[in-house]
């Protein structure tokens, strides 16, 4: 049998952060992580081929990236493909659920990657390929790379397979049915649970429901309070000065921006643009004040319906971005307007 495996520019033994713009390559045998995958897997399986690609690249140019990867695959024959160990790397975790998505879909073949949990790239992808629970770092490329080689052969030798606790990787949400044996009825199965409860003892619930984070709604501000407050204005629709200079992604985002208006009036065509791959950007390059109301805002401020306009105005994309990196970012941004002592925001959207 044989695979193939992703890795970023890092892993690849290109460079750093400075070559995270790498183009994707294909190369020919185990690369990086691909040796010690290839010492896991044993003599069942060959690792005949490694894809390098920049984190930088794909998290930009993501079409063209995974077109260009599936060109590098097309006629090669592979039973399984690999990505990663990505450990808490953000857009390289996003990066091999962006290709591993791909390639399971053109090619019909399972898909494998790791991550830590605190990945994005856990949330977005999960349901849709094998992701398993990996270490924090690369200390622990040796442990993740190993649990995805064993799980790969019994899952190609067609062996029984376990829940995903059991195996390893994040739950798929899917449900299968299992007969326990010697068997136990269902009555008693709840019963024991139910006491377990009552007495404070651990138990596992057969029917786990995620938890969702509820963020309270802030309370209004009157009008007088509005005329004594700068706003801030924040936005997820991507505008960003010409040129991206802090390179967020279009998609799939892990970085905001920062951009002083503190002598603006409005955000003027030519010098700001929309970076945001989920909309038509034709209007908002036309008119940047569409997703970014600056114009507006500051005819409130002469107007004295409001204090003033917040110096700095913060943007970076929805799409695709996972509540955890939206939430860490959201934390970020509100610590800033807070140590400034601003105390009124509006966030636009699309």
């Amino acid at each position: 049998m044989k695979t193939i495996l992703y890795i970023n520019q890092f892993f690849g033994q290109i460079g750093g952060e400075e070559f995270a713009d790498h183009e994707p390559e294909l190369r020919e045998g185990a690369v990086g992580p691909g040796l010690a995958l290839q010492a896991a897997l044993g003599d069942k399986m060959k690792l005949t081929h490694t894809i390098i690609c920049g984190d930088n690249f794909i998290g930009s140019n993501t079409e063209e990236a995974i077109k260009r990867i599936l060109a590098f695959l097309e006629g090669k024959e592979f039973d399984v493909f690999f990505a990663g160990p990505a450990f808490r790397a953000g857009r390289y975790g996003a990066a091999c659920g962006h290709i591993c998505a791909a390639v399971q879909k053109r090619f019909g073949v399972p898909a494998i990657t790791s991550m830590n949990d605190e990945n994005p790239g856990v949330e977005m992808y999960k349901k849709e390929m094998y992701i398993f629970k990996g270490g924090a770092s690369a200390a622990a490329m040796r442990k993740d790379v190993a649990a995805m080689a064993n799980f790969a052969k019994r899952l190609l030798a067609k062996e029984p397979l376990r829940s995903a606790a059991e195996e390893g990787y994040f739950g798929r949400g899917i449900r299968e049915q299992v007969w326990l044996n010697p068997p136990v009825k269902a009555v008693d199965r709840v019963i024991d649970m139910l006491l377990k409860k009552v007495n404070g003892e651990p138990y596992q619930t057969e029917l786990p429901i995620p938890k969702s984070d509820r963020a309270p709604i802030a309370p209004a501000l009157s009008a007088q309070e509005l005329a004594n407050r700068k706003v801030a204005l924040i936005t997820s629709g991507g505008i960003v000065p010409v040129g991206n200079p802090d390179r967020i992604q279009s998609a799939s985002a892990t970085k905001w921006g920062k951009y002083n208006i503190e002598e603006l009036d409005a955000l003027q065509k030519g010098q700001y643009m929309t970076i945001h791959a989920g909309f038509d950007p034709a209007a908002a390059n036309n008119d940047p004040n569409v997703i970014v109301p600056l114009d507006v805002m500051q005819e409130y401020a002469k107007e004295g319906k409001i204090g003033g306009v917040y110096k700095y105005f913060y943007s970076t994309v929805g799409t695709g971005t996972t509540q955890a990196e939206a939430a860490r970012m959201g934390r970020e941004i509100a610590q800033e307007l807070i140590n400034d002592g601003i105390q009124a925001a509006i966030l636009t959207s699309t």
